[in-house]
């Protein structure tokens, strides 16, 4: 048995590898698109660790004799797909595009937390000590980065996005008339 759980790790490990490989993907793709300045911070802090996250999958695979191979994490391409057609549906840039990219990004957070507490639970059920601690830091940076995504969300985005509304004028657009085109990120 304990061969078929050490074979367990490393699928989901592969799959690990691959979740961040999109994961890194999208963000770099919201991060040319989001206007609030503590979000674009948060959001490029989040590709730098995403960076170190995934030396840290090959690390723990390499100690496993494992490579990452060509497998492709569904769910996440699920999650990354529904993250750009919703960004997509957005008219210009602003606080409503960047609530639905905090909106995609704790999706995918959510699904990384689920993953590797998982991971962690299977390396330290194998004595894996090691790759339990890479993967644990890991799960602690995808904690970190949701509480941040939501902290972002009540402090700047949401006070943006309700005052938005209260200034639109009575034809629907922003500032009681203008043309709605594109706004240039903050």
């Amino acid at each position: 048995m304990e061969s078929e759980v050490r074979e367990l790790l490393i699928e989901e490990l592969k799959d690990a590898y691959s979740a961040e490989k999109q994961a890194l993907r999208c963000m770099q793709k919201a991060l040319k698109m989001a206007s609030a300045p503590a979000l674009r911070e948060g959001i490029q802090l989040h590709i730098e660790q995403t960076q170190v996250q995934i030396e840290r999958v090959e690390q723990a695979m390499e100690q496993l004799e494992a490579r990452p191979g060509r497998k492709v994490c569904e769910a996440m391409r699920g999650l990354v797909e529904e993250a750009q057609h919703e960004i997509e549906q957005q008219d210009e840039k602003g606080p409503i595009l960047d609530l639905v990219i905090v909106a995609g990004m704790q999706r995918i957070e959510h699904y990384e937390i689920a993953a590797y507490g998982t991971n962690v639970a299977l390396a330290k059920a194998l004595g894996e000590k090691e790759i339990a601690e890479l993967l644990a830091e890991t799960l602690e940076e995808e904690k970190q980065t949701d509480l941040k995504l939501t902290e972002v969300t009540q402090k700047a985005i949401m006070p943006e996005a309700l005052a938005g509304e209260q200034e639109e004028g009575g034809d629907g657009r922003r500032g009681g008339g203008r043309s709605g085109g594109r706004r240039k990120a903050a």
